[in-house]
């Protein structure tokens, strides 16, 4: 789910057999590696276990709602109509992913958080997104659209998008939709929040030959949104940036130097205290993906 991420290389389901997949480029991948390469290394290749964070798997239950929102007549897409799927959807993804429950059981240090009170925290944010739009107006083209591209250069992107709305007088235009629940950024963090949504637009332009015409970032903190329109020569030189990111990421996993790199995110990290930069010991380098393409040019 949108919230917690996902591998570059997905884990199996419990009892079926692990079928190498090639190594791509995700948003959250290609960010984690910006931020600290060793956090990269610990969720995309030790695939290390990461108990999500309430806010986390708050995330994740919005994004559950609003999809299933979709699924409703558009006449029954109301504020009270989303409150009731709150419940329910979050047994669902507990059911989903053994994590979700741990979130919210506390620890030594940390009381369990009561789970009544702790759902009915995604009230705020659903009112929030009913006051960005209107869901009865609306037939999305397609939501947790999986796509999976491979550009010229060899470089294989992967990635969810939370919704895909085909606009126009004939509905072949795009608009992409993702749906944020933490804190809309500041204006200088605009293009880091844009990242994501180039990414997908690129995907899309790739796959589809068409050009989404608005990307749209909905905030549920505030309620507050971002919107921008990319530009074909944009997009195609954004994907020298992903093919760079890559580049590096291949040239680390060729000797496993994935280096910290400490910072304020460094306080909510759930692997701090394997981190060389806390005083942590890293496990042995597992090697690039067993079974997959190798780190180096393609």
């Amino acid at each position: 789910m949108p919230g917690l991420g996902a591998p570059d290389v997905p884990v199996p389901a419990a009892g079926e057999p692990e079928a190498p997949r090639r190594p791509a480029l995700s948003p959250s991948r290609a960010n984690d590696f910006k931020q600290c390469p060793l956090l990269y290394r610990f969720r995309a290749i030790d695939r290390l276990p990461e108990v999500p964070t309430p806010a986390q798997a708050r995330g994740t239950l919005v994004h559950a709602v609003l999809e299933r929102l979709f699924l409703l007549p558009a006449q029954e897409r109301t504020p009270e109509a989303a409150q009731a799927l709150v419940a329910p959807a979050w047994q669902q993804l507990c059911t989903d992913d053994p994590r979700l429950p741990g979130a919210l059981s506390g620890d030594e240090a940390t009381a369990a958080v009561d789970v009544d009170g702790w759902l009915a925290g995604a009230t705020p944010m659903i009112d929030a997104y009913f006051a960005l739009e209107d869901p009865r107006l609306l037939e999305p083209e397609a939501r947790e659209l999986h796509v999976e591209v491979e550009l010229e250069s060899g470089l294989l992107l992967r990635g969810y998008i939370d919704r895909v709305d085909g606009t126009g007088a004939d509905g072949t235009a795009l608009r992409v939709i993702d749906y944020k629940t933490g804190s809309a950024p500041r204006p200088v963090a605009e293009a880091r929040a844009l990242f994501q949504m180039k990414f997908y637009a690129l995907a899309l332009l790739c796959l589809r030959g068409v050009m989404p015409t608005e990307l749209r970032l909905m905030y549920l903190t505030g309620p507050e949104e971002l919107r921008y329109t990319p530009d074909e020569g944009e997009l195609r030189r954004f994907a020298r940036t992903l093919d760079a990111i890559w580049a590096a990421i291949l040239t680390a996993g060729a000797t496993g130097d994935f280096r910290p790199n400490p910072g304020r995110s460094c306080a909510w990290c759930g692997y701090k205290q394997l981190c060389p930069a806390w005083d942590g010991t890293p496990p042995p380098y597992p090697g690039w993906p067993a079974g997959a393409s190798s780190p180096g040019p393609e």
